[in-house]
């Protein structure tokens, strides 16, 4: 394991135990909303630190950037961390056991490191650029699925700008009557990570942010699957949507989403 992964690993399972307990004890969450249906806890913080505070222990010098502490710079800028925390969090204190821990390096603006925890069910998936994704160990690949008609997708709705609903329900009414099925899980992390275990066939989400899809990205990537905006433009970091999955797969979603 690259040495920036694992201690990547190290960070993500210190902020999942954090994450464990807040969940046996959600009654004292202290709760507050950033925005439109937009919560943070204060084990969303507490996991950041420690992300964070582990990352520092090795290198001291590299920048952050991370959902609830935002940008911190480094004298070794060539090296970005971008971390979320706990992203699901809406699952999280509702007592859905469905969210984790995503924490991604960026090396010259490349995503070079990526890992995505899942505490409740232990699921560690990780990526080092050029040398594939694994889930606990073990090599991972993206769907190889052509045809739509034969494809289990996922996606989210537009919950925090709820305007944007019509425009978004054209695509999904095209994209409903074309697939197998449609997931919605609330984790745009983990729909990435199932997206390269071959899981789901592909994914598609706007109103997005770098650290929701960082660590999914190089995953994806990595387990042969391809990673787009709406557009089929292959830099969506910082678009604000993403189109993920097999390669034909995500050809077609992107005929419907233009």
């Amino acid at each position: 394991m690259h040495p920036m992964l694992n201690i990547a690993v190290r960070a993500a399972r210190a902020a999942g135990s954090i994450i464990v307990r807040g969940f046996e004890n959600r009654d004292d969450l202290e709760t507050q909303s950033k925005g439109t249906n937009d919560y943070v806890t204060k084990v969303d913080k507490e996991a950041e630190r420690a992300i964070i505070s582990k990352i520092q222990q090795s290198y001291p010098n590299h920048a952050f950037l991370g959902e609830e502490t935002g940008e911190t710079e480094g004298s070794e800028s060539e090296y970005q961390w971008v971390i979320d925390p706990l992203d699901g969090t809406t699952n999280f204190i509702k007592g859905i056991p469905h969210f984790c821990v995503s924490i991604a390096l960026l090396y010259k603006g490349r995503l070079d490191q990526a890992v995505i925890f899942d505490p409740m069910r232990g699921e560690l998936f990780t990526a080092s650029r050029g040398q594939g994704a694994q889930l606990n160990g073990y090599r991972i690949r993206a769907s190889k699925a052509k045809d739509l008609s034969e494809t289990v997708l996922a996606t989210a709705f537009p919950f925090k700008d709820k305007k944007q609903f019509g425009e978004y329900a054209l695509g999904l009414n095209k994209i409903f009557h074309a697939c197998g099925d449609i997931r919605r899980g609330g984790s745009a992390a983990l729909d990435m990570a199932y997206v390269a275990a071959g899981r789901h066939d592909g994914y598609w989400e706007r109103g997005i942010k770098a650290w929701d899809i960082a660590a999914g990205e190089l995953l994806v990537r990595e387990a042969g699957g391809l990673v787009t905006d709406f557009k089929g433009g292959n830099d969506p970091l910082y678009k604000g949507e993403v189109v993920a999955g097999g390669v034909k797969v995500v050809q077609t979603l992107v005929k419907y989403l233009k």
